[in-house]
């Protein structure tokens, strides 16, 4: 499409129309390409079903989370969180293979509005975290587990497990774009490991030495799991903290801060690439 073809935006109803209908090609940019390369989701999905077969299967047996729970109950869930929160370096990474080559500044000279790039990756990689899972509920539905919070509650357990992916997917877009190359970006799995795993995904942070079980409690990831295994129905021991006592009300609260902070950074960011 040239540029005579785009109308001038020249007003407040017409710039809204444009943000809205290019972060819609964008998003349909990346579907296609999810279509075309559908082994993208299995290597992405590698991880997580691995730590199912690991701690479910091979040490599922050996752990206790206190009051009788069954460990898969408590897992599952915590799993779930896991993956809608590594999947912001999935973000980072595909961010970052953009700008190294030059999609970025092809898009950037473009007629087209500054925060689609930033919006359409966001919202298609939504669409991709729903896909991926649903792909991880089937594998927990063979393993043995299920929900017993209802279909609305359940419902509402996998909304919160999106809406803690959206939040995380601007910290994703912004360290793609200020990573200078994709094996910096790469190498920051390293750092974002401990982001899931000190939390409460595998073990109730009170089981936790006590500075530790801390920062686990304060964990994003943890109130998500937290809140979603009460949704589920699923077991859930705490220590009585007043932070676990709240985790459905923060796993509202966190991703909803997250994004007021790196949503405009993320933006800003894009916009100031060729300064």
């Amino acid at each position: 499409m040239s540029t005579l073809d785009l109308p001038t935006l020249d007003g407040p109803e017409r710039r809204v129309y444009w943000a809205v209908r290019d972060c819609w090609t964008l998003v349909r940019r990346e579907l296609v390409h999810l279509i075309r390369q559908p082994s993208i989701i299995a290597w992405q999905l590698g991880f997580p079903i691995v730590s199912v077969l690991l701690f479910v299967y091979v040490f599922g047996s050996a752990m206790d989370v206190g009051g009788g729970a069954d460990y898969v109950s408590y897992a599952m869930p915590g799993m779930f969180a896991m993956t809608m929160a590594f999947g912001f370096m999935n973000t980072a990474m595909a961010v970052a293979v953009e700008k190294e080559r030059g999609v970025i500044d092809r898009f950037r000279s473009m007629p087209m509005a500054p925060s689609a790039v930033v919006t359409g990756r966001g919202i298609s990689d939504v669409l991709h975290a729903a896909l991926d899972l649903a792909v991880l509920a089937a594998i927990a539905l063979v393993i043995g587990w299920r929900s017993d919070g209802g279909l609305l509650a359940s419902l509402a357990a996998f909304a919160l497990l999106l809406w803690l992916r959206f939040a995380l997917i601007w910290i994703g877009v912004l360290i793609g774009l200020l990573v200078p190359n994709t094996e910096a970006a790469g190498n920051l799995f390293a750092l974002a490991f401990p982001f899931g795993m000190v939390s409460s995904v595998f073990t109730p942070p009170s089981l936790m030495p006590d500075w530790l079980g801390a920062i686990a409690m304060w964990n994003p990831v943890s109130a998500t799991a937290g809140a979603i295994r009460d949704l589920f129905g699923n077991p859930m021991p705490t220590g009585g903290s007043w932070i676990e006592a709240n985790a459905l009300p923060m796993a509202v609260i966190w991703p909803l801060l997250i994004t007021a902070v790196f949503l405009p950074l993320a933006v800003r960011k894009y916009q100031r690439l060729s300064d």
